[in-house]
């Protein structure tokens, strides 16, 4: 089973100290836990909206062995309409400055350079961008903070990345992508990074099942691999579930073949289900 690794330049749950930084190392795939502090987000929209409520999934998740979690103050489903930042931040600070000393690795979910600076600072360890630090400012962020950082495909904006996306090789073109703004971003200052393809970000049903099909040639590079499929609407493409909130069997059946095929990450809503499936995969697949 493959270790993986994330670097950072501070002290962070579960990191060992390796000369002037920071190391957390795991073996096999792990969860990425779901905490949408929004009204908006496109299946629990609302249901972490109040602080209490997001603090209480949040130990939850925590208690089920979730990996990290994800916190995310906008929107990014198709359609979406942007925050300023000020509403992003006042949706988001509360819940890090109530989990910063839980001892539990803490992602923020921004596409904002504002934002992540600040979520930084009150002490969040990684941001995950889901523009892939194409803007340099975000990237300058990061570095500084010496804060890891993942890299996520999307073709367009959320308003419109749904409008007739296109690729002439969609497998070629996302990897290619990844492995450029990986290798960019660690020479520019970012300690570790975190490679994803995006599933559902400005790709038809058929991109996104090519995707996943070629997950297996994305992790044999050199930096650890997110899948993030969790109640996606390629889930009702393939097996006709109109509500996201019924989707979560259709994504533990992707996660687990994303697991299988070498991903050290999956972000999921149904944290403490996945991490159970994972379990019970391992044990599985574990000779005897």
């Amino acid at each position: 089973m493959r270790t993986h690794r994330l670097t950072f330049r501070f002290p962070v749950p579960g990191g060992e100290r390796v000369g002037g930084a920071w190391e957390v190392a795991w073996q096999g795939c792990r969860v990425m836990g779901i905490l949408n502090a929004t009204p908006d987000s496109f299946s629990d929209g609302g249901r972490h909206y109040a602080l209490q409520s997001a603090l209480e999934t949040a130990k939850h998740m925590q208690r089920a062995g979730v990996f990290m979690l994800d916190i995310g103050g906008e929107s990014t489903r198709p359609g979406s309409e942007p925050v300023d930042t000020a509403t992003e931040l006042d949706r988001i600070l509360p819940v890090i400055h109530a989990l910063k000393d839980a001892g539990i690795l803490l992602s923020v979910d921004t596409m904002k350079p504002e934002v992540a600076y600040a979520a930084l600072n009150a002490g969040a360890h990684l941001i995950n961008d889901v523009t892939g630090l194409r803007n340099p400012e975000m990237l300058r962020v990061c570095a500084d903070a010496g804060a890891a950082a993942c890299i996520m495909h999307m073709q367009g904006e959320p308003r419109t990345m749904q409008h007739n996306p296109a690729y002439g090789d969609v497998v070629a073109e996302v990897h290619g992508f990844l492995r450029e703004q990986g290798a960019k971003a660690v020479s520019d200052g970012v300690p570790s990074v975190i490679l994803d393809p995006g599933i559902g970000f400005g790709k038809t049903k058929e991109h996104n099942l090519a995707l996943l099909r070629g997950t297996r040639a994305l992790t044999l590079g050199d930096h650890p691999v997110l899948i993030a499929a969790s109640r996606k609407r390629l889930i009702d493409y393939l097996a006709s579930v109109p509500e996201a909130a019924d989707r979560d069997p259709g994504s533990l059946a992707i996660h687990l073949h994303a697991a299988r095929q070498g991903a050290a990450l999956v972000r999921a809503h149904a944290a403490a289900e996945h991490v159970q499936a994972l379990r019970v995969q391992d044990a599985l697949m574990a000779e005897g």
